[in-house]
């Protein structure tokens, strides 16, 4: 690892394994610095592949399009977005020179991947970064080399490893209680129940409706453990503007609200709540008070949380209703008395996420005043920050569970990601299969999407397709939005099947978590492409539709609508696992192209050659999981188990050789 620095560049300590800086250029590609942008280019091969950049759009090869690198709050993931929540600016080049890039700058960083030229990998932000240049045998080394630079990656409780069941429009105690029912009588596994904002006071942070559970809190609590259920409450990151508030008055009297370009005004935003605080957790003290106030949800015994909102998202701001109020009247007094409705439209869409907004407010931090475009990337892993830190404070010894919306690189150590407000839509199938090697070689190992998808409608079979994929990732969360179709699986016919396809995933447990610990441990990832095992294989460099997952499975999931199976390509012989209500039947495939069946209420994957894979019995809970009886899949003779207690901090792990 070499690093280069230019400018004078926020220290975002995201690099923990640093380094001393290098004089000169970067070995490879040529980097230049005009009027204070920095720009870095390469000529790449036609066979060169380009992996990572973490959440984005498109497929595992970048090429062929442009990537901003800016925390935004998008629920439109369409493959024509630039931006999506996080800010993951690592990338590898694999081809005629392998090589990896870290640009570490925290605010808008451009990575045009042949867009603007096919050949030319062309990188741009402000100068004022470090740049990290990483050399290795292969894509896995230099990922290793990373991952180990940037830390050791968060380690969840083994509860959150369960399956969680949420969506935004639970607003009664009841309403949850029905859920933990319904799951009951028809032996669906539950561990987690998600409460979104509707849990809150007006949507104030740390308060409980008042109506609805405020009164009995604790007794919902404890009703929810004696059924095994993990409450998983939403914290998001705009603070009520509102007299009398603890919360608001406590951050005003301190200054932890970032503040206008006077250093002394608090900026004004508007989020759910309406006109909110931005918190600055970039700023010590204020960090250290913002996650203090988790203890108003974890003394009731909560040990699970979601961060959202914490791009930070804005839907307007004061000032900008000011803007538009002039523009309003500037309309309706033109000679006509006309409202020109496309431009009118323009102009209050405009207001959202608006770049004049976060150009107005700045950070108090222990490098000085700094304005938030320079370092927006931040925020979100700042809040996750806050929330990990107090942890230790609030559940010493325990690990708790905590996830974010936004990320930067060096939050893996903090928290996990899930991937956001996608859509019921068979295209974001295959995003999430294009996702989740370069999320885990930005260091996030737990991670995952919303099952059946967030936005718009699903239907049953798009559902047990997603879970087929979700059976498999650390993360696995159905949630949906308010307003659309309810997608619990109990909401559809034949609820049995859905119900069969949750229970093997439970079945999975003992590989599933045991990778996950030898991910985190190992520095290596949970997650990987076909072409970073098989570098030789033609055919496997090409395969964006198939994982590895571990070191023994491979999965290869249908994406199509009223696709009854697909093509799948075995770059080894392997052992095709097919999970149905008739039981586990196991076949020997030669290793090169096989049309594979693939039932709705089904689970196919792939052992690889002489490997094993241990399953255990189907449980409704993650603290009945045990390997008292195994059932043995492929054709190998033993496998290593990864083991800890679960849930304690720094728990020791025990590797055991089980052989069958």
């Amino acid at each position: 690892m070499e690093k280069y620095v230019y400018g004078h560049p926020f220290d975002t300590q995201a690099v923990v394994n640093d380094v001393d800086a290098m004089p000169g250029q970067v070995p490879i590609g040529v980097s230049a610095i005009n009027d204070h942008v920095f720009t870095f280019d390469y000529v790449m091969d036609a066979e060169d592949i380009v992996y990572g950049l973490g959440e984005q759009v498109r497929g595992i090869n970048k090429r062929g399009w442009e990537y901003i690198s800016w925390a935004t709050d998008e629920p439109h993931h369409h493959e024509d977005k630039r931006s999506l929540y996080s800010a993951h600016n690592f990338l590898i080049v694999s081809g005629k020179k392998t090589f990896g890039l870290f640009v570490d700058y925290p605010g808008r960083v451009r990575f045009d991947i042949g867009y603007t030229h096919s050949d030319v990998l062309h990188i741009e932000c402000e100068a004022d970064l470090k740049l990290y240049y990483f050399e290795g045998e292969d894509v896995l080394d230099i990922s290793r080399q990373f991952r180990h630079a940037i830390g050791k990656s968060y380690v969840a409780p083994k509860f959150a490893f369960g399956y969680g069941q949420s969506r935004w429009g639970y607003k009664t105690q009841q309403d949850f209680k029905k859920v933990v029912e319904s799951f009951e009588s028809l032996r669906i596994p539950l561990d987690l129940l998600y409460m979104d904002i509707d849990y809150m006071q007006d949507y104030k942070d740390f308060t409980l409706n008042e109506k609805e559970f405020e009164p009995d809190f604790q007794e919902f609590v404890d009703w929810m453990k004696e059924h095994k259920v993990h409450l998983v409450p939403i914290i998001d990151a705009g603070v009520k503007m509102q007299d009398g508030y603890c919360v608001y008055e406590e951050g005003k009297k301190n200054n932890y609200f970032c503040k206008l370009e006077d250093h002394t005004t608090d900026f004004i935003g508007a989020v759910w709540p309406g006109y909110s605080m931005m918190p600055d957790f970039l700023n010590d003290q204020a960090r250290n008070w913002f996650g203090m106030k988790y203890e108003t949800l974890t003394k009731y015994g909560i040990d699970a949380f979601w961060n959202d909102m914490n791009e930070p998202a804005l839907f307007y701001s004061r000032y900008g209703i000011d803007w538009l109020n002039g523009k309003l009247k500037e309309f309706l007094a033109n000679e006509k008395n006309e409202v020109p409705y496309f431009k009118l439209g323009m102009e209050v869409e405009s207001l959202k996420n608006s770049m004049d907004d976060y150009r107005r407010f700045y950070h108090n931090t222990n490098q000085g005043w700094v304005r938030h475009d320079k370092v927006h990337n931040l925020y979100g892993c700042s809040m996750t920050r806050s929330a990990s830190e107090a942890f230790e404070t609030l559940r010493p010894g325990k690990r708790t569970l905590m996830f974010s919306r936004s990320s930067y690189i060096g939050m893996h150590r903090y928290g996990g990601i899930w991937t956001g407000d996608n859509k019921s839509w068979w295209s974001h199938l295959d995003l999430i299969v294009h996702q989740l090697p370069a999320i885990n070689m930005a260091g996030f190992l737990y991670t995952g999407p919303d099952l059946g998808g967030f936005g718009e409608d699903t239907t049953r079979d798009l559902l047990m397709r997603f879970l087929q994929i979700g059976i498999f990732t650390p993360l696995m969360r159905n949630h949906s939005a308010i307003g659309t179709r309810e997608q619990e699986p109990y909401q559809f016919e034949r609820s049995e099947e859905i119900a069969r396809l949750i229970r093997l995933r439970y079945r999975l447990i003992p590989y599933l978590y045991s990778e996950y610990l030898k991910a985190v441990e190992n520095d290596t990832l949970l997650f990987k492409a076909l072409a970073f095992e098989f570098k030789e294989d033609v055919i496997a460099r090409s395969i964006e539709d198939q994982l590895l997952l571990g070191d023994q499975i491979m999965i290869a999931p249908v994406t199509r609508q009223n696709e009854p199976g697909r093509p799948v390509y075995l770059p080894e012989p392997m052992t095709r696992i097919l999970c149905s209500e008739d039981g586990i039947e196991q076949t020997a495939l030669n290793a090169g192209w096989h049309y594979i069946s693939y039932p709705l209420d089904s689970l196919v994957f792939f052992v690889r050659c002489s490997q094993a894979v241990p399953l255990g019995a189907a449980v409704l809970h993650i603290d009945d999981v045990n390997l008292e009886t195994i059932e043995w899949l492929g054709d190998g003779t033993e496998y290593e188990l990864y083991e800890d207690d679960g849930i304690s901090a720094n728990a020791p792990i025990t590797r055991t050789v089980l052989t069958r």
